[in-house]
């Protein structure tokens, strides 16, 4: 198998609230949206939102509401830019769950929730390489 990642689907309870919160909070726009599902490409991965009690049903899974816990993570080129950015989702009063601070890694980070609970970091990390396009093409060595 080739290492790279295509999709992200995340399994959300209310799809028009989902759609409202990344298209007017985030700025994402749709590559492809119809009843049941919203894309939006990311560079290189597509971020999915797709009703939870459907992907449970797709993929033969009892909707119990466990299943296994991650974030999402979007690096920005300072600390300033993250702050910034942190600005922004609280005049949209997005339930931000920590505040960007100096993290032990070395990095500036803060997360928020969107309306189903997944966690997004919001990064500043100065070990990485990214093109200007926003793409992670490496780390720093030394």
């Amino acid at each position: 198998m080739r290492p790279y990642l295509s999709f992200v689907t995340l399994g959300v309870s209310d799809l028009a609230a989902s759609r409202s919160f990344y298209g007017k909070v985030l700025g994402l726009k749709p590559m492809h949206d119809e009843e049941g599902v919203a894309m939006y490409r990311l560079n290189g991965v597509v971020l999915s939102l797709f009703p939870q009690h459907e992907l449970m049903k797709d993929a033969h899974v009892k909707d119990d509401a466990r299943g296994a816990r991650f974030s999402l993570a979007h690096n920005l080129g300072s600390e300033a830019e993250v702050d910034t950015f942190f600005a922004h989702l609280k005049k949209h009063k997005v339930t931000i769950t920590k505040m960007p601070e100096k993290v032990f890694w070395g990095g500036y980070s803060g997360y928020f929730a969107d309306p189903d609970g997944h966690l997004w970091e919001v990064a500043y990390n100065p070990f990485l390489e990214m093109d200007r396009d926003g793409n992670v093409v490496g780390m720093k060595q030394g």
